[in-house]
């Protein structure tokens, strides 16, 4: 054997133990690039909305639920306003629609949105605009029960914009709401 094989098979033997020892080390080695995933966690408490349908975010299946902790721990906005169900002007405090879409990443165009008394309406998606309706979930700084239209209330700022105080604005503010199907 000449010298430059037996120095040839010697390089190899040790670059082969160096990559053992290399990739052996924590933290030395190269992980492969992880693309970041958002992810929902799964609800701890009674579930108050579940969500089905063109959606890019789910935690259950191909659903996503929400208890109402999830819910609040969403951007929040409030807003004072009178409405047609009620006496005077309440305030209202929940997750901006708008945002609630974004954050689903749904995909569709209409949203069906149901009420725990089979109660359900459709609106165009895109309805869901900057200072427009609230997944409402307080009235005036207290979470809403079940006779008192909650635990959650498709909520406009009727008083801030005309556009608003419609029959059909009126009718898309559905109360007791427990499901949304994206289509």
């Amino acid at each position: 054997m000449s010298m430059k094989s037996a120095g040839s098979k010697i390089q190899r033997a040790l670059l082969a133990v160096g990559l053992i020892v290399f990739n052996a080390i924590p933290g030395l080695a190269q992980e492969p690039a992880q693309i970041p995933t958002q992810k929902l966690q799964v609800p701890t408490d009674t579930v108050v909305l579940t969500v089905s349908g063109q959606i890019g975010l789910t935690n259950v299946g191909k659903t996503a639920r929400f208890d109402m902790a999830m819910l609040r721990a969403l951007p929040a906005r409030e807003f004072e306003t009178s409405t047609i169900w009620t006496e005077g002007v309440q305030r209202f405090r929940g997750v901006p629609l708008n945002e609630f879409v974004g954050f689903l990443k749904m995909q569709g165009t209409i949203m069906v949105a149901s009420a725990i008394n089979e109660y359900s309406i459709e609106f165009p998606i895109a309805e869901a605009i900057e200072d427009g309706p609230l997944l409402a979930y307080e009235m005036n700084g207290k979470e809403m029960s079940r006779r008192g239209k909650g635990p959650l209330w498709i909520v406009y700022p009727y008083d801030a914009n005309s556009d608003f105080r419609t029959e059909t604005t009126y009718i898309r503010s559905i109360w007791q709401l427990d499901r949304i199907d994206v289509e």
